[in-house]
């Protein structure tokens, strides 16, 4: 029972914080991040497969590798909760050591989807990730994070899409 109600309050505040901005969204909104994409970084060789929607999800795997060896792993998870996506993401270590708890995924909800274009806000606000198809075969994943200092840094990863 506690479990449910923990849910239930999670699922509330997921859809409660992210409703004053985007009302109503479906997951199907986000087709255009369909595909492999990949890029030649500062961290190392990235390649990032985003499956296109398949009822009320997508999935998508990561994997950064320099030198020919894993940095780390991603496993991503883009569900349907209530009226707004929500992306569920999960970092492994080489090894498939996780880095969040089995329980507990790093969670962020979809603020704004336009065409061709999706932002994710995580719950603390801390971290903003916005995914926006650039060209036919160009797509910008930009990363926005808040440091401890109250700083935010951006990165910006410039995939192209693997035919």
């Amino acid at each position: 029972m506690k479990k449910a109600l923990l849910f239930i309050l999670l699922i509330s505040a997921i859809t409660g914080t992210s409703s004053a901005q985007l009302k109503k969204a479906s997951v199907k909104d986000l087709a255009f991040m369909a595909g492999t994409w990949t890029l030649k970084h500062e961290w190392g060789d990235m390649e990032e497969f985003w499956g296109p929607p398949m009822g009320d999800n997508m999935v998508s795997t990561f994997r950064c590798v320099k030198d020919g060896k894993i940095v780390f792993y991603e496993f991503m998870a883009i569900e349907q909760t209530g009226n707004i996506p929500v992306l569920k993401l999960r970092h492994f270590n080489k090894g498939s050591i996780g880095w969040e708890d089995k329980d507990k995924p790093y969670l962020m909800t979809a603020v704004k989807i336009d065409k061709d274009q999706v932002v994710f806000q995580s719950l603390d606000k801390n971290v903003i990730i916005t995914y926006k198809r650039t060209g036919p075969l160009k797509m910008d994943c930009i990363l926005d994070e808040k440091g401890k200092d109250g700083k935010w840094k951006k990165d910006v990863f410039n995939y192209t899409l693997r035919k």
